[in-house]
């Protein structure tokens, strides 16, 4: 039940997103399309009230309650920058706003990267406390060891994501011919 839980969460995570951007940009209706937005962590409260009670009514603890906060921790993490950028590439398609800039080459690339892994860590973070909470609520009643688990997946997934993070650092990347061309035409432009 909590797998299908986690699934239902993450449609209705895509629905209400598509939802709320259809109302904002194809039906002109601004404040009801952001109001369906708003109702999106309504869904992550759903998830932690049924995991917290299935733990409560004796349920061993499993790799779905570690997913569950993973999932929790994820969307904490990227849920609001999730809907920030597409909320941004909707109303560049849909409703003639300015295109949205890039992550960029260089050094501002580098610092793109470096604040998505700050939201991963923030996500980690999340994730392993609720997995922490679940380890103590359950105690000795139950055999933790699968939560424990995940939390050293989540720990294994902030330091894959920092050496990735990491690698735009030391080696970053450069913008193709035609679009130094451009930059340098804009900045004569500009000055």
């Amino acid at each position: 039940m909590l797998v299908a839980l986690i699934v239902t969460c993450e449609v209705g995570f895509w629905v209400l997103l598509a939802g709320g951007l259809a109302l904002r940009y194809l039906a002109k209706m601004p404040r009801l399309g952001a109001a369906v937005l708003l109702c999106e962590p309504l869904l992550e409260l759903v998830l932690l009230v049924v995991t917290t009670l299935d733990l409560r009514n004796g349920g061993e603890p499993s790799w779905k309650h570690g997913l569950a906060a993973l999932y929790i921790g994820y969307t904490v993490g990227f849920g609001h920058y999730t809907v920030k950028w597409l909320d941004a590439h909707a109303a560049y398609r849909l409703a003639g706003g300015p295109k949205p800039a890039g992550a960029g080459y260089g050094r501002a690339r580098a610092v793109h990267e470096w604040k998505l892994w700050g939201r991963t860590v923030l996500a980690a973070a999340v994730a392993l406390g609720l997995l922490q909470i679940a380890i103590w609520y359950v105690g000795d009643a139950a055999d933790p060891g699968s939560l424990r688990a995940w939390q050293y997946g989540a720990l294994r997934v902030v330091a894959i994501h920092g050496v990735i993070a990491a690698t735009y650092s030391i080696w970053p990347r450069k913008a193709p011919a035609g679009a130094r061309e451009r930059d340098r035409a804009d900045e004569r432009v500009k000055g």
